[in-house]
């Protein structure tokens, strides 16, 4: 659970957990809220990061650590209860199975989305930029855009994490990624909420994540076409750092902003 100031809503989104997730780590990135007592009130295995480094840097420490800990399928939830937690044994069913190594919860399959209270400006973002995506990946998604995600531990390893932005935009680089790798990659109908506690980037962080999305599809079909040659679809970029470890509840010292490998 990538967390930023998510108190409010943490309880809940534990709460409806199933019992046969094996291990809950929360990461929290430099929240100014009780998300930190929270967590450790409800036996969470919690990392913090020492200041906000953004949505995507808390993500690779959340795959780091859940593969330290020995994951074979790893799903992210968000812990504002936007999603539904209720869904993550089939969502994680659906990559063991072999079936899948990717699985997204979409909120556009079974048309929750308006009804769950997306604002309207958003899901029409939303469908635009997933039709122009479909056209020159060739993927053929119903949402490029949702934050709930089932991985194999194989593609965690394999993708380059570390090439990607520290911002939103993060979430589709890495299914760019899968994209470019071949990963199989299956949907989910999943409900979501809406509610004044749920985190929502704003009108400018939403025009700032689209003009991404436009420009991580164009990387994507540039380099299908040999034209570019990007370390963000390189097999040998800077992939998730397995030697960086640290014990549960400790604290994670993230890698600074110009730190590499």
């Amino acid at each position: 659970m990538p967390a930023y100031n998510a108190a409010r809503t943490l309880e809940q989104t534990v709460r409806d957990l199933p019992g046969e997730v094996d291990v809950k780590i929360l990461v929290d990135d430099g929240s100014s809220d009780e998300t930190l007592e929270v967590a450790g009130d409800l036996g969470l295995r919690v990392f913090a990061h020492d200041r906000n480094y953004g949505y995507g840097r808390n993500q690779q420490t959340c795959y780091r650590e859940a593969l330290a800990a020995g994951a074979d399928v790893v799903v992210m939830v968000h812990p504002d209860y936007q999603y539904t937690p209720l869904l993550v044994n089939a969502m994680a069913g659906m990559v063991a199975s072999g079936v899948y190594d990717v699985v997204l919860g979409s909120r556009i399959l079974g048309g929750g989305a308006l009804k769950g209270g997306m604002p309207r400006y958003k899901y029409v973002a939303n469908r635009f930029l997933t039709a122009f995506q479909n056209l020159f990946t060739d993927a053929k998604l119903s949402e490029y855009h949702t934050g709930f995600r089932a991985f194999t531990a194989d593609v965690l390893r394999a993708l380059p994490l570390l090439e990607n932005s520290d911002d939103f935009v993060f979430d589709n680089e890495m299914l760019a990624q899968c994209i470019y790798f071949g990963f199989r990659i299956g949907e989910i109908s999943c409900p979501t909420k809406y509610f004044q506690e749920a985190s929502s980037i704003n009108f400018r962080h939403s025009v700032k994540y689209g003009l991404g999305v436009v420009a991580t599809t164009l990387k994507l079909a540039l380099e299908r076409l040999g034209i570019v040659n990007l370390r963000l679809f390189r097999p040998t970029g800077r992939k998730l750092d397995m030697r960086y470890y640290q014990a549960p509840n400790e604290t994670a010292r993230p890698l600074a902003p110009t730190e590499t490998f």
